[in-house]
């Protein structure tokens, strides 16, 4: 009897210094200040939710809300997990575990590739991807090569500009570039590849007139004249002008590379993992 008492009297210790840990544990974290079933919210989970500067009524509305936001998905976790099977609960944590295990590899890979990956991409390398692929570049718009202007109509010298802008002579372009701050809208190098639908939202020709290779083109209304001249035309389906797809041509080129050089790190990878006995096929 005696002996059952002694160690009755050791487990009454015991629990008592489990219990004051536990609590001291609790009080020296942070304070509760929200519980649902067996989850707890403290105090210290809601320093980020009130930014700085924030009033005290606002501030009281913005943790009330989060407060309650917190306790409804905990109270549809439980009830999701209550009332699961075993064979969703399995799928589920199945589910979760390739999701993890996807992040970790593709961070992993991308660091890699980061560290690895040959960005510099010659102009010889461009052209001759683009040549062995021209058939997979064909346009969806039309493209021209154009050069429009457009100004008032009580320009005083306006002979003087369509002269100049009709003429091919460097000279003379260079005399129009000075006049730019006299006109609404412009564009005189027409050696650029430059979108239809571009050019219809600055002058009021159809997309017919446009699209026929016509050397001058003129209108005038109530807003002005408007001067044209078409100096080359693509239309959908035809093969994409290389400097107008360059850059698209630079990503598949560096989309290949990381391709490339991925199958070539899981290569490395399965032959080290091999050598030191880390990886065996029975």
């Amino acid at each position: 009897m005696r002996k059952f008492a002694v160690l009755f009297l050791m487990f009454c210790v015991f629990a008592s210094c489990e219990y004051f840990q536990v609590e001291e544990k609790e009080s020296t974290t942070s304070e509760i200040v929200a519980i649902v079933n067996t989850e707890k919210l403290f105090r210290e989970d809601l320093a980020n939710v009130v930014p700085n500067n924030t009033s005290k009524e606002d501030s009281i509305i913005l943790v009330k809300g989060y407060i309650n936001d917190w306790a409804v998905k905990q109270i549809l976790l439980s009830n999701a997990e209550s009332s699961s099977t075993l064979e969703e609960v399995t799928e589920i944590n199945s589910l979760v575990k390739d999701y993890k295990e996807s992040l970790l590899i593709n961070s992993y890979k991308e660091r890699l590739i980061n560290q690895q990956l040959d960005t510099v991409i010659s102009e010889s390398e461009i052209e001759a991807f683009y040549e062995n692929n021209k058939e997979n570049f064909k346009l969806n718009e039309e493209l021209l090569k154009i050069k429009y202007l457009h100004f008032d109509n009580n320009i005083i010298n306006k002979k003087e500009f369509i002269d100049l802008f009709q003429s091919d002579k460097i000279e003379d372009l260079e005399a129009l570039e000075k006049q730019q701050l006299s006109f609404k809208y412009y564009q005189f190098n027409d050696s650029i590849w430059t979108q239809l639908d571009k050019v219809l939202l600055k002058i009021p020709f159809s997309k017919e007139n446009l699209l026929n290779k016509t050397k001058f083109l003129q209108k005038q209304d109530s807003l002005g004249l408007y001067l044209v001249a078409i100096n080359d035309v693509l239309v959908r389906n035809d093969t994409a002008p290389l400097s107008h797809i360059e850059a698209t041509v630079k990503q598949m080129i560096l989309h290949r590379r990381k391709i490339e050089l991925i199958r070539d790190i899981e290569k490395i990878l399965v032959k080290d993992a091999t050598k030191n006995n880390n990886f065996k096929i029975y």
